[in-house]
């Protein structure tokens, strides 16, 4: 009896062996995420778009949060980062695009469902990509710190700047320019463009600043809640004019690199090029006197 036969004992076992408390609680985050990015399409459709965009906001929190609490109480699991990648997809491809044709795109009829499909489509490439290069052996070790294109997260924030500006007053922008600044945020998530990360940055807070930052994260999310639209606007412009200096640091990380390379195989170079000398040998006929008086 094999131990993939239904009426084996290892395989009961193994078919009803409890899964641990540590490994559902990111799943359980990563899944309420995904609620809130389908709410978000449901409101959208009713035209509330005030909380659709906060519905998004919250899942992108929910996003970063997930993982960490994973690390945390090491919790990872293949389960569990299929289930993010298809929350991503959701979340911050399908969504985003739906509120933003729901929005204004839909005026373009057919080109704006275009505009917003390419978006959706473009944060499944995205994500299909990070995953297929996770475990790259190419890539060199201060490529870690950054991203591969604009992250999904990222991409769905920045998407609905159009809408935060609307909401603080701002005339509307023609519907083409919306459709157009969709199109050049897609195109920024399937790029090649080096993205910082921070996911290397130290996390450790030294004990006499623990109050200072916890003050400080409790001033910003007072300020996100009291100001949402003043915080997110700000934040996507201060972040898309922070891609030049991502991908600078990345070019100079990769010269430095090669810089260094070149140094180290120039004397292994040179030691190749040198011509051979044969040894010469020794006579046999010795000259000198058998015997000194």
């Amino acid at each position: 009896m094999t131990p993939f036969d239904p009426n084996s004992t290892e395989y009961r076992r193994r078919r009803f062996r409890p899964i641990p408390v540590r490994m559902l609680v990111p799943n359980m985050i990563t899944l309420l995420a995904i609620c809130a990015g389908l709410t978000a399409i449901r409101l959208s459709t009713e035209g509330r778009m005030e909380l659709a965009v906060a519905a998004i906001v919250f899942a992108a929190i929910l996003d970063g949060i997930d993982g960490r609490v994973a690390r945390m109480i090491k919790g990872q699991s293949k389960f569990g980062a299929e289930l993010d990648s298809l929350a991503d997809f959701v979340n911050f491809g399908v969504a985003p695009g739906l509120i933003l044709y729901f929005w204004q795109l839909h005026e373009l009829n057919n080109g704006g469902w275009i505009a917003a499909m390419v978006f959706a489509i473009s944060g499944g490439l995205r994500l299909a990509r990070f995953n297929a290069s996770i475990d790259d052996p190419n890539k060199p070790a201060f490529a870690a710190n950054y991203f591969t294109g604009v992250p999904a997260p990222a991409g769905a924030i920045t998407v609905l700047l159009p809408i935060y500006l609307a909401f603080l007053g701002v005339p509307m922008p023609p519907a083409t320019l919306t459709a157009f600044y969709t199109l050049l945020i897609a195109f920024l998530m399937v790029s090649r463009l080096p993205v910082f990360s921070g996911k290397t940055v130290k996390m450790r807070v030294p004990p006499e600043m623990v109050l200072p930052v916890f003050v400080s994260v409790v001033f910003f999310v007072a300020l996100l809640i009291g100001y949402p639209w003043h915080i997110l606007s700000a934040g996507s412009v201060l972040y898309l004019i922070s891609l030049p200096w991502g991908w600078k640091s990345y070019r100079d990380q990769e010269r430095q690199l090669a810089a260094q390379t070149q140094a180290a195989g120039a004397p292994m170079a040179a030691q190749a090029a040198a011509p051979y000398t044969a040894p010469v040998a020794e006579s046999d006929h010795d000259d000198r006197p058998t015997h000194l008086h």
